[in-house]
């Protein structure tokens, strides 16, 4: 690899776009961001404008060379990672047909539960991914409330693959999705990396309107001059594929080997694991089977909408602003100031729906709480919260693949930086908590990609592990360990017993919601 190379990754997230440019070996010279726009039109009902990705990309990648004062022929490649759940779609010339359809938009539950019906284990075993709240059920909703949107799509699309083919300047035939969106789709065969006709046809989506499905460091094309402009990049720099943004932080932690779990603890906490073999959960439809960026990779994940909890407990219990920067270091001495197990006091985190196993209507709930718990025994049963729900995940990976040797989680995400949490997890997991010397993955794993589409990196899975650095090590606590066994086997039975309960107050609430607006 050249000494002078640069390369540009870009991360479209839910709620903001940051790019990064950074030297071959990893070495960050300058990153950027500017903020996006969650259009929220009720509960549940979220979009996005796809033509603020693409503005927000630009701007950010022309902050990031003016950063760092570099020489746009330099760069060797533009990657693109993003937000993996929700959908969109272009018309014959790339423009968009329909706004994005945020992963944060529910109006698709309905069709969940029906593809659940009719299609069930059959989805799960060649999709790789149990019926829940992403691109399948999201179409079929639209092909039957937004008809004329769904008929005037060439090519349904995801963010990156739509910044990605803007900067390019692809028309509809050339639409693609990367090979690491297929378990969302509800539409591929997971182990042949193609579309399903049996899954598009119980889905009810035509398979001329879906893209050509590719390898992430895929060359698609050249920056058109238009995007120079826009960007500051010089014209006809390379365009990868990209990778969704799962797979981007998988990558750009060096989590490339069999044994390898990563935590991102962002705004979806996520627990996965690197795997060299494919095998769908069809039992307890609670992990998720995604190929990997690298070749012959498979990642087995579960997730749940818990990182953005560190904000919201500090807001309701702690009286700030949800919207401010989360204090790790205060939290952590509060944290500490409360024994492990909270005194008895569970939190159950899932304040959004449960995503997997699917039940849109379970919330969060404190269990065991009485007069002598304080706001640090709240904030402690949070953090342990989400960790015995990563505890039943790890339960399910040990009984699909029990010859996994899983030597240590690596953690990124802001939540990251609470050691107190990494702690926590660790002695709950009973493996090491390993942070890394490094803040922004998911625009490093886009880049990596884009590297390896021009030939920088020969080996892209010896290029990930030799750009990560080890910062800080947390080793679990067997006393702990012990103690957190027996509460997590109790936060299991407690999330079973709120089923039932919680699906007739959602009922409830609803129709009172609904009452409201009728004498409003």
């Amino acid at each position: 690899m050249s000494d002078g190379t640069l390369l540009v990754g870009v991360d479209l997230g839910t709620t903001g776009t940051k790019a990064a440019l950074y030297t071959a070996d990893g070495t960050t010279l300058a990153e950027a961001g500017a903020e996006t726009t969650l259009r929220w039109a009720g509960p549940g009902v979220v979009d996005q404008d796809p033509d603020e990705f693409y503005s927000t990309a630009t701007a950010s990648i022309r902050a990031c060379l003016e950063q760092a004062a570099a020489d746009p022929a330099r760069v060797a490649a533009l990657g693109v990672t993003g937000q993996m759940a929700g959908i969109l779609g272009v018309d014959a010339g790339w423009e968009a047909s329909m706004p994005y359809d945020s992963w944060l938009d529910l109006r698709c539950s309905g069709d969940v539960e029906a593809l659940d019906e009719s299609l069930g284990d059959e989805l799960v075993r060649i999709a790789g991914c149990p019926p829940m709240v992403n691109h399948a059920p999201k179409l079929r909703w639209r092909r039957r409330e937004r008809p004329r949107e769904f008929e005037a799509t060439a090519s349904f699309v995801v963010p990156s693959g739509y910044v990605a083919g803007r900067f390019a300047g692809l028309g509809g035939d050339e639409a693609f999705m990367d090979w690491t969106y297929l378990h969302f789709t509800g539409l591929a065969d997971g182990e042949r990396g193609e579309w399903s006709e049996p899954l598009a046809d119980g889905v009810g989506v035509p398979l001329d309107k879906l893209p050509r499905i590719v390898d992430p460091a895929t060359v698609i094309g050249g920056v058109t001059p238009d995007a120079a402009r826009d960007s500051g990049l010089r014209a006809g720099t390379p365009v990868a594929a990209g990778l969704g943004d799962t797979a981007a932080g998988v990558l750009g932690a060096g989590v490339v080997r069999p044994g390898q779990l990563l935590d991102v603890a962002g705004t979806a906490a996520v627990l996965g694991a690197s795997t060299a073999e494919r095998r769908p959960d069809t039992e307890h439809r609670t992990l998720i089977v995604m190929r990997g960026a690298v070749p012959g990779q498979w990642v087995s994940l579960a997730y749940l909408s818990g990182g953005s909890l560190l904000s919201w407990v500090a807001s309701r219990v702690g009286g700030g602003d949800e919207e401010d920067e989360v204090d790790y270091e205060s939290l952590g001495e509060l944290v500490g100031s409360v024994a492990a197990g909270s005194d008895g006091l569970l939190f159950v985190p899932h304040l959004d729906g449960r995503l997997l196993p699917s039940d849109p209507t379970m919330k969060g709930a404190w269990v065991g709480l009485d007069r002598h718990h304080r706001r640090a025994h709240m904030l402690r049963a949070v953090l342990e919260g989400v960790a015995y729900e990563y505890a039943g995940y790890l339960a399910v990976l040990n009984e699909l693949h029990a010859d996994l040797d899983q030597d240590e989680v690596r953690v990124v995400g802001g939540g990251a930086r609470s050691a107190a949490w990494n702690a926590i997890k660790a002695s709950v997991l009973g493996a090491p908590y390993v942070r890394l010397d490094r803040e922004e993955f998911s625009c490093w794993g886009a880049a990596l990609v884009a590297g390896a589409a021009v030939g920088v990196y020969e080996d892209l899975g010896q290029a990930a592990l030799d750009a990560t650095r080890e910062r800080e090590r947390f080793d679990p606590d067997p006393e702990q360990g012990e103690l957190y066994g027996e509460l997590a086997r109790i936060y299991g039975q407690v999330v079973g017993s709120l089923s039932a309960p919680l699906r007739e107050l959602g009922r409830v609430r609803e129709r009172l919601g609904n009452e409201a607006a009728w004498a409003n």
